[in-house]
């Protein structure tokens, strides 16, 4: 990801955003001051358009923690379908392990079952819903963790 991308991804971002099933951020937030710098990823099609993005977070600044991220991971509406997704989160998976992350993982509101079913083609597994975990535009929102181990790191 290049500064070169920022507005596209912003407006993927944004598009998750307005679809209600993404985040439960309402804006775009500081994404430098949150993401890992050296995690971040487009996908981009021949013309150089922006398909998807994905990046980590890490999940404590606690040094037990230090190999463990929260990512995430949006696609275009006019790129779904595609393996946009499932290509991002291979690159992903790779850059994380390579710089000894053991455990990738998200939370996914249950009602996306598109991310549902792309993480678990990357691998991620259903580790429990948190229920009523916060309120996204007036009404309780359960999100389903989701995680993968590193079977390279031990």
């Amino acid at each position: 990801m290049l500064p070169a991308h920022a507005d596209q991804v912003r407006e993927i971002y944004r598009l998750g955003i307005g679809g209600g099933d993404a985040t439960f951020e309402t804006a775009w937030e500081a994404f430098d001051g949150t993401r890992a710098p050296g995690h971040r990823l487009v996908a981009v099609d021949e013309d150089g358009r922006v398909l998807g993005w994905a990046a980590v977070t890490p999940l404590s600044d606690r040094c037990v923690y230090a190999g463990v991220v929260e990512h995430s991971v949006y696609v275009h509406p006019d790129a779904r379908g595609r393996g946009t997704g499932l290509a991002l989160l291979t690159e992903l998976l790779a850059s994380t392990e390579a710089a000894g992350v053991w455990t990738v993982q998200s939370g996914i509101f249950p009602e996306n079952t598109a991310s549902l079913a792309l993480h678990t083609r990357a691998g991620f597994r259903v580790v429990g819903t948190r229920e009523r975990l916060g309120r996204h535009r007036g009404v309780w929102r359960d999100v389903v963790l989701v995680e993968r181990r590193s079977p390279a790191i031990d």
